[in-house]
């Protein structure tokens, strides 16, 4: 069994972007531009951010961070990211989620200029994304092919099952596999609460990606043996972190697998860096 580091995978990448952006300041005179609007006091949201600012630090981004009460209007906040969004010295915007429950998110992120939308949420982003255009892809679902890359693991040709069907994983990682590129051309199949025999449509899989925000709901028996597991949950219980995948049940099964903490989450905040990055170079070079 190969564990995946996602941990060590991503300290590469933003070595690597700390020498670009060093680079990039001589070329343009300044460092690429990270805003966050964190609104509220969600102590996961707050760990994000933090680590998404310390992130920036290290390889050279500035980032500023806006963080807002609670009690915020829809209005209001939508007229800060209309600002955010008119700054010609900011290059990205991230919009943390969960809102509250008075605020559209999906209506807030579409106020986003698709160019500075380093999430990769903005509908623009998502139409490219859906026909292969170049785009600001979602940084979750990146992270993973690009920690598949980095281990040299190709999908082409393979049956990949992604559980899960969300906008922020599971439909952009289901895209991506499948995408006409050497490491993808997978054949993916979606799976959800609907979907009859999971447990068959999981152990079928070359590839499985868990993306579902359950506890080790990804059991043994839902494994094929040799199979690639990727493990993108990460659940706050009694006994501390864990994944979607029941890892100590299912590691011994698999060629490869992702841990978590230290696989898919530092690759997150790897491929936002980047893509900050990426949106900054597009704007300055057009």
């Amino acid at each position: 069994m190969q564990l995946l580091d996602g941990k060590a995978t991503a300290l590469s990448i933003r070595q690597n972007l700390a020498v670009d952006v060093e680079r990039l300041k001589k070329i343009h005179g300044r460092a690429p531009h990270l805003a966050v609007v964190l609104v509220g006091d969600d102590p996961a949201s707050q760990v994000y951010v933090r680590n998404k600012e310390r992130g920036c630090a290290e390889a050279g981004i500035t980032s500023s961070a806006h963080r807002i009460g609670a009690d915020v209007t829809q209005s209001s906040l939508e007229a800060l990211v209309r600002e955010l969004s008119a700054n010609d010295e900011i290059d990205g915007i991230l919009v943390q989620a969960p809102l509250p429950r008075h605020l559209d998110l999906l209506a807030v992120q579409s106020l986003v200029d698709p160019d500075k939308d380093v999430d990769g949420f903005h509908p623009v982003n998502v139409g490219k994304l859906c026909i292969g255009l170049p785009c600001l892809m979602p940084c979750t679902p990146a992270g993973v092919m690009e920690l598949l890359k980095h281990y040299d693991i190709s999908c082409a040709g393979k049956k990949a099952v992604v559980i899960g069907r969300s906008n922020i994983v599971g439909k952009p990682m289901a895209l991506l596999l499948a995408r006409a590129e050497p490491m993808a051309n997978a054949t993916v199949t979606i799976c959800h609460s609907r979907t009859p025999d999971l447990v068959g449509e999981c152990r079928s899989a070359d590839i499985l990606v868990a993306a579902i925000g359950r506890p080790k709901f990804v059991t043994r028996e839902m494994v094929k043996p040799g199979a690639v597991v990727v493990d993108v949950g990460i659940n706050r219980t009694e006994q501390g972190l864990c994944g979607d995948v029941d890892f100590e049940a299912v590691k011994d099964l698999a060629s490869a697998i992702t841990p978590v903490p230290g696989g898919i989450g530092p690759m997150t905040i790897a491929m936002l860096l980047a893509n900050t990055v990426k949106a900054y170079t597009w704007r300055m070079e057009r």
